[in-house]
């Protein structure tokens, strides 16, 4: 290959055979590129005398004075595939930037794409906030490597010891916890939980252990049969409902995960001729607006997302100015309704 004028870092990738973003992360040592890579890409720059050109260097390390959103996908019954409780997370987030002067970027990421590198070289913003991710397992791994490359970045999800990063999220054990106290108060006894109960879904997996201390501190062993897996929507809890209905025989509660889990299990009540709540009550998670008006309406935990906003968006900017950073978890409070309390 002959290089007319100045070689740069478009010829090296030409040469190498990878794409520019890979040249520029070779270039400045990132944990990203293997060393078999990095190798041959330092030795076609030395071939080529390239020159690292420290002035654009410089323009691209300036901070652009905007914050990147990037919401991941969700099942969900339309085309958005966005969980309908980051709805309101992003009405709060948007405020927080306003009032701290910078704009904010918003992105759908699909959970399948290389989103932890997208923004690495793109400068398009100065640090990301991030909502949902799928399977935790699967994706701390993703979060480990924003860490190394030293992306500024938060998250929503549970504040747990040992996570990469810098996360916010509500306190899923005190909410779980206070949520089936209130069934309890209600005389319920046989109080099932619907939801994934596992390290692949922390947030859950809090909730489940916060329920589970509840009724052991009322006398009441958790009974495994209780417990069916669901992830947030409507059609899962609706079948979660379902098949519990079908081999752990009579409960008289449903603690779901979700709002959208509990909605799709009252539904499988209502199926199978049970009435809320006097047969069975039903209590969610999260408070999303169609829990107001669910019939009946939902009793559910509700999360702050307006103190959450300015947290994390507080939290990415002391990050960005090098300033310490800590994981929170937020209070969180009832909203009891007509689906736990017999008139």
């Amino acid at each position: 290959m002959v290089i007319k004028g100045k070689a740069t870092s478009l010829d090296i990738a030409h040469m190498a055979g990878v794409s520019q973003p890979t040249v520029s992360r070779a270039l400045r040592g990132s944990p990203m590129v293997n060393a078999e890579t990095r190798k041959r890409i330092l030795e076609i720059a030395r071939q080529l005398n390239y020159k690292v050109d420290k002035n654009a260097s410089s323009l691209r390390c300036q901070q652009s004075g905007t914050l990147a959103l990037l919401f991941f996908e969700d099942p969900t019954p339309d085309d958005s595939l966005i969980n309908p409780f980051f709805h309101s997370m992003l009405g709060s987030i948007t405020r927080a930037c306003a009032l701290k002067g910078y704009d904010l970027l918003v992105s759908f990421q699909q959970l399948s794409s290389d989103w932890h590198a997208d923004f690495e070289d793109s400068n398009k913003a100065d640090g990301l906030i991030l909502l949902g991710y799928g399977d935790y397992l699967e994706a701390e791994q993703r979060l480990q490597r924003l860490v190394e490359q030293g992306t500024h970045f938060v998250r929503w999800g549970a504040a747990l010891p040992g996570q990469p990063g810098v996360s916010i999220g509500c306190d899923n054990f005190q909410g779980g916890f206070d949520i089936t106290t209130h069934l309890l108060e209600q005389g319920r006894r046989r109080i099932a939980f619907l939801g994934h109960a596992s390290e692949h879904y922390p947030e859950f997996l809090e909730r489940y252990r916060g329920h589970a201390q509840a009724l052991r501190q009322a006398g009441i062993e958790p009974v495994t049969a209780l417990q069916a897996d669901a992830i947030t929507t409507e059609q899962s809890g609706h079948e979660a409902a379902n098949a519990l209905l079908q081999r752990a025989g009579q409960f008289d509660a449903v603690f779901a995960a979700s709002d959208l889990i509990a909605i799709g299990a009252m539904r499988a009540l209502r199926e199978h001729g049970l009435r809320i709540p006097q047969d069975v009550a039903v209590a969610g998670f999260d408070d999303i607006p169609i829990a107001g008006s669910a019939v009946p309406p939902l009793s559910t935990v509700q999360q702050d997302t307006k103190l959450a906003g300015a947290m994390l968006v507080d939290s990415l900017i002391a990050l960005i100015h090098g300033q310490p950073a800590e994981s929170h978890s937020i209070p969180v409070r009832l909203a009891i309704r007509g689906s736990s309390v017999a008139a």
